[in-house]
């Protein structure tokens, strides 16, 4: 027994915060965060059920993407309450379990709905015209379902066995979840950002090759394919990348580096939970039809007729027409891009 309550403080000795300061900065950020998300979120679920309709306008897996946040969100109270009682996780294991696998379920969601958006935009851009798999995926709203049961085995292993911190690798006693763990972890990261990005090139490269239709147009479209990839530098990047520094400072035993780490890594994962602020602007770039569906039930009248008039007179053509071989095609800019 006095094993046991030894280990345990053992564990949450190391879950103590070495900075009040920082993690109380960081706790206020958070209530932050949940204090805007929730309105937001709740606002984007209306106008996806009962506004937009997302299942007629092929937008499954944005409104994926909304479920995706609000597990974010709910998660928001419970951390930043953890770190205002001096904690980097609950004292309680259950809840420290529930919380990474909540955190984990999100992220990975999250990243697996935005590479599929990148990956319809690359195909519709670079392969114009071209049958592709991703357009059949998302005309079928049980891929969504598919995609969410295809995450469990990678987020299950968060709830096998007690963990220091909810992340005990490059402790003493660490074992092959916590490895594998980590491998989840970066994996979910790394390699969806690899992707994005080739589609982000690709794409931008393609459209910068076009001779037809409006340059404003043309920067209108970029902006839709390079949204996703600023949100995934922004939001997930950088917590991998302090992520990999924590665990190379701590098997090295740098226990000064480490103390410093911990704190680079928690704040750079508290800037990760941007996401759930920042996913209502990709949804404006992907979907024209969302962002005015959104200004008609929330903007005032007035600022909604100035942002339609300033959009109006960037955007005035919805079409270029082009003559090939005496036939006249008409070729949509924007609506090839939306999603």
């Amino acid at each position: 027994m006095g094993t046991n309550a030894s280990a345990v403080d053992h564990q949450l000795h190391h879950c103590n915060i070495s900075n009040a300061v920082t993690y109380d900065v960081l706790s206020g950020i958070i209530a932050g965060q949940f204090l805007l998300g929730l309105p937001l979120n709740l606002s984007v679920l209306y106008i996806f059920i009962f506004r937009f309709k997302f299942w007629k306008n092929k937008s499954v897996f944005l409104f994926n993407i909304v479920v995706a946040d609000f597990l974010l969100v709910a998660c928001l109270p419970f951390k930043a309450y953890s770190y205002q009682l001096g904690q980097r996780r609950s004292p309680k294991d259950w809840m420290c379990k529930a919380m990474l696998f909540m955190l984990f379920l999100n992220r990975g969601a999250s990243v697996a709905f935005l590479v599929t958006l990148s990956l319809d935009r690359y195909f519709n851009v670079v392969h114009l015209g071209r049958r592709n798999f991703v357009m059949v995926l998302k005309k079928s709203p049980e891929i969504s379902g598919v995609i969410w049961l295809l995450l469990l085995p990678l987020t299950i292993p968060t709830m096998v066995k007690s963990f220091e911190c909810c992340n005990s690798y490059g402790r003493d006693d660490h074992d092959i979840t916590d490895t594998f763990r980590e491998i989840v972890f970066f994996s979910q990261i790394v390699i969806p950002f690899v992707v994005i990005l080739y589609c982000t090139v690709r794409i931008v490269h393609r459209l910068r090759k076009k001779t037809v239709g409006e340059k404003a147009r043309l920067r209108r479209a970029m902006c839709v394919v390079v949204a996703v990839a600023v949100l995934f530098s922004v939001c997930f990047l950088p917590c991998a990348v302090a992520r990999a520094a924590l665990l190379f400072v701590r098997l090295k035993e740098w226990q000064e580096a480490e103390v410093v780490a911990v704190q680079v890594y928690d704040a750079l994962m508290v800037l990760s939970f941007t996401d759930c602020l920042l996913d209502p602007l990709v949804y404006c770039f992907c979907h024209s039809s969302f962002k005015d569906a959104y200004l008609n039930a929330f903007c005032p009248a007035f600022l909604h007729k100035r942002l339609r008039k300033a959009d109006t007179a960037t955007t005035t053509i919805t079409t270029t027409t082009t003559t090939s071989a005496g036939r006249s095609v008409s070729l949509p800019m924007v609506e090839k891009l939306q999603v």
